[in-house]
């Protein structure tokens, strides 16, 4: 049989059986193909991408392999590395440190130091190997039922993925030039800019962006989310937050990389029943930041509310679909700055930054009466109009408006292609204003099938929300009082216990003091109750690092030695001495429950409260629902747990209790 090789040396013929092996063919690509390197050669059936080392195809035969009379291939190898040159003696400019690579200066992107999900990925194929009636146990050899590429369109429809991930398109921008290419090592990125400079920008025309960022938000606890909701049921406004965590590998999409969001800080901000007001950046944001990378986290994006309820209705209202809007104009304008302002380093851009993995997401009404999330991203052209000032926010949430040119600021024709009614594909003129949806890119998101938060514990209140949540010294000795009580190696009960190790005891008390032990990391792996320790005063940048190893190292059981050895977890212990004074009696305990002397519960409750035990008797799930109960009614975490407890742990009747007892 006749087969063709085609190489950037040309095109030959070789004529071959069908039962030789794969070694003939390599040795004959060599000898035409004398700028290939024999030790890399590849070869596949079409002109890009697709290759396939025929170094993995040895000892088979080329009709394993499926090759066929007349068929034609495609050679290529990485670039032949050139011999040595002989030793010379250094010349003055060879000797000159200014000649030498590192003296001369990296380029851009080679000096990036990429983040670890890159470094990952950039050390993987990314093929999808093939199951079914094409898996190569059934066909072994065949060129068709080898891997499949991870841009590969058919995969993509068969399992409804709507954009490539960012490292599936670089592979397919990579295949596009061949090792032998003169482009081949240069970085294949490049960014859109709309900016007038020396030139005219050229007419735009929106399109759906081939590929995504970011593939899916995780949310590691559905807490988070239910703080959220919490501050809304109580208050009817609305609430923003940063949010913390990592990229990690998805293995959901080809290549595809997801943001596990591990806490949510909130800003200073006022909320309003339609929106909020936030001053960026604010004033302990570089702090925030710094603390968030000793935890190993990150910002990773943003999420608010938008939440808002019909008189007389019981669910939320549904503003956001496909017949009103998903991201507001304005909304999408904010988003794109604070994309702008956290690009993502990459060596594959000539700049060595490319687009951004900041993500939005959106607490809203669903049309079936529920609440539910949805992410976004802007688009690069979306970002890239912002950067330019060429589109402003509009009075209708759905559509963006372009502004007009003036002096210095020159704004080109941009146009939208839809589908009509018929099916036929229109360029539309998007001036004044066009759909937001043009500029977006949809993100999937969900919780994990096995949940193992980074922080365990949400008792402490959240920053930044004042009447409500009230950060204070008081409230951290009231958390930490029934744990810390008399416990050995922690509270210091005498000048040589300086360690949780130096507990004793047998039996009982000493598994006692373990579980007391357990419950007090758990509590202190708490992001806001970290956050706000610098803040309090007692303990330095230094101290709230080992905090900080405590709320993260779970698997490390002598991290909490570290706290309880600062000077500032002594001043602490001192404190919880201090205010642990003897616990009232119910007689002596009106308006336990925000109301006065002329209050009037009745004996019995306290006594049940007292007898459901302080915070180690708690249960996560009564630890959630008194949760609920302080941010339903704003109401002390102490009256709430007392109530809780009074009413056999049942919310509705201590919710009614605490109402009675309150207004």
């Amino acid at each position: 049989m006749i087969v063709r090789i085609r190489s950037p040396d040309g095109t030959a013929r070789f004529d071959l059986a069908e039962s030789e092996p794969v070694d003939t063919l390599i040795a004959k690509i060599a000898e035409s193909a004398p700028s290939l390197d024999p030790d890399t050669l590849a070869i596949s059936n079409q002109p890009r991408g697709g290759e396939t080392s025929l170094e993995t195809l040895r000892g088979r035969t080329l009709g394993d392999l499926g090759i066929k009379h007349g068929d034609l291939l495609f050679a290529s190898s990485a670039p032949r590395t050139s011999a040595p040159a002989p030793a010379a003696a250094p010349t003055a400019a060879a000797a000159s440190p200014a000649a030498t690579p590192s003296a001369a200066g990296a380029k851009p992107w080679q000096a990036i130091d990429e983040a670890p999900v890159d470094v990952y990925w950039s050390k993987k194929d990314g093929r999808i190997g093939r199951t079914g009636k094409d898996a190569p146990s059934r066909h072994k050899g065949n060129l068709n039922t080898l891997a499949i590429e991870p841009y590969d369109t058919n995969y993509h429809k068969e399992h409804q993925i709507k954009h490539l991930s960012f490292h599936a398109y670089l592979r397919k921008l990579h295949d596009k030039n061949p090792p032998t290419s003169s482009v081949a090592s240069l970085p294949p990125l490049s960014e859109p800019s709309f900016k007038y400079m020396q030139w005219v920008p050229a007419a735009i025309t929106l399109g759906v962006q081939e590929f995504r960022m970011v593939d899916h938000v995780e949310f590691s606890s559905p807490a988070m989310i239910e703080n959220l909701l919490n501050f809304w049921r109580a208050t009817a406004t609305q609430r923003f937050g940063f949010l913390l965590g990592r990229y990690e590998p998805y293995d959901k999409v080809p290549m595809g990389i997801k943001a596990v969001v591990e806490a949510i800080h909130e800003p200073p901000q006022e909320g309003e029943l339609d929106g909020l007001t936030l001053g960026l950046p604010w004033e302990d944001q570089a702090r925030v930041e710094a603390l968030a990378r000793d935890a190993g986290l990150e910002v990773v994006g943003m999420i608010y509310t938008d939440l808002t309820q019909a008189p007389g209705e019981s669910a939320p209202q549904c503003k956001r679909h496909q017949d009103s809007f998903f991201l507001s104009s304005l909304e999408t304008c904010f988003a794109a700055k604070l994309q702008l302002a956290n690009p993502t380093r990459t060596r594959h851009s000539p700049t060595g930054t490319f687009q951004s993995r900041f993500v939005t997401c959106v607490l809203s009404g669903t049309p079936e009466g529920g609440v539910d999330v949805a992410a976004y991203q802007v688009s690069a052209q979306g970002a890239a109009l912002v950067d330019a000032d060429i589109v402003e926010p509009s009075v209708e949430p759905g559509t963006m408006r372009l502004r007009e040119s003036v002096k210095g600021r020159y704004v080109p024709d941009v146009f939208y292609r839809y589908k009509n009614k018929y099916g036929i594909d229109v360029k539309q003129y998007a001036k004044p204003c066009f759909p937001v949806e043009y500029l977006l890119v949809n993100l999937t998101h969900g919780f994990p099938v096995e949940p193992n938060p980074l922080f365990l514990s949400s008792r402490f209140p959240i920053e930044n929300r004042p009447g409500l949540h009230d950060q204070s010294v008081d409230k951290l000795v009231s958390l930490l009082s029934p744990l810390v009580k008399d416990l050995p190696g922690v509270a210091y009960l005498s000048p040589e216990d300086v360690g949780v190790s130096s507990s004793s005891g047998k039996g009982k008390g000493r598994t006692e003091d373990a579980g007391r032990v357990e419950e007090l990391r758990r509590v202190l792996s708490d992001w806001h109750l970290v956050a706000w320790l610098e803040e309090s005063g007692l303990f330095s940048k230094d101290d709230v690092k080992k905090f900080m190893h405590v709320a993260t190292a779970h698997d490390d059981p002598h991290a909490l030695e570290g706290v309880v050895s600062t000077d500032g977890w002594k001043t602490l212990m001192h404190i919880v001495k201090e205010r642990s004074a003897p616990t009232a009696q119910p007689h002596d305990y009106p308006g336990a429950f925000g109301g006065g002397d002329d209050v009037d519960i009745p004996p019995e409750a306290f006594d049940s409260a007292a007898a459901g035990g302080g915070a180690g008797g708690l249960s996560d799930e009564d630890e959630a629902a008194i949760q609920s109960l302080m941010a339903f009614g704003g109401f002390p975490y102490e009256s709430a747990k007392e109530a809780y407890l009074a009413c056999d742990r049942n919310s509705e009747h201590a919710a009614n209790l605490l109402f009675e007892n309150a207004f």
